[in-house]
């Protein structure tokens, strides 16, 4: 199975979930999804589109050792996919079209944003980790 991340679960963003993914995830390869990002603060919220627009990340594949339902559950739980009864889920987990830098073009899930993001900034490159630097 294949897994799309674009923010805090990338190798470059050193966030604690990062140590998750590189234990039950081997990397596959940089990538792209048709998309558009926007920065919520705290997280990047990433939302499809039909628009000649992309979102920057990496694709991962379960490592043969490891459980997938266990290990989705996990992350769907820190991506607020189930949240508490009667709070909107923040992310939705979905299948998409990932293109790799090498061209090549696969399936892999990814977590769609699921509020709003009326009035927060957009991030022009579609890279979280390139927004961050320059933000400084």
């Amino acid at each position: 199975m294949l897994l799309f991340v674009y923010g805090s679960l990338r190798r470059g963003f050193h966030h604690p979930a990062y140590s998750y993914i590189s234990q039950h995830f081997d990397f596959v390869a940089d990538g792209k999804v048709r998309g558009v990002l926007y920065d919520m603060g705290e997280y990047p919220a990433a939302i499809p589109t039909t628009e000649d627009r992309w979102i920057l990340g990496e694709l991962y594949r379960l490592k043969p050792e490891a459980d997938w339902d266990w290990a989705i559950a996990q992350l769907d739980d820190y991506e607020g996919v189930a949240p508490e009864e009667g709070e909107p889920a923040l992310y939705k987990r979905e299948m998409a079209n990932v293109q790799s830098v090498n061209g090549q073009s696969t399936e892999a899930w990814i977590y769609w944003f699921n509020g709003d993001v009326t009035g927060r900034p957009l991030i022009p490159s579609g890279d979280v980790l390139q927004y961050r630097r320059e933000k400084g």
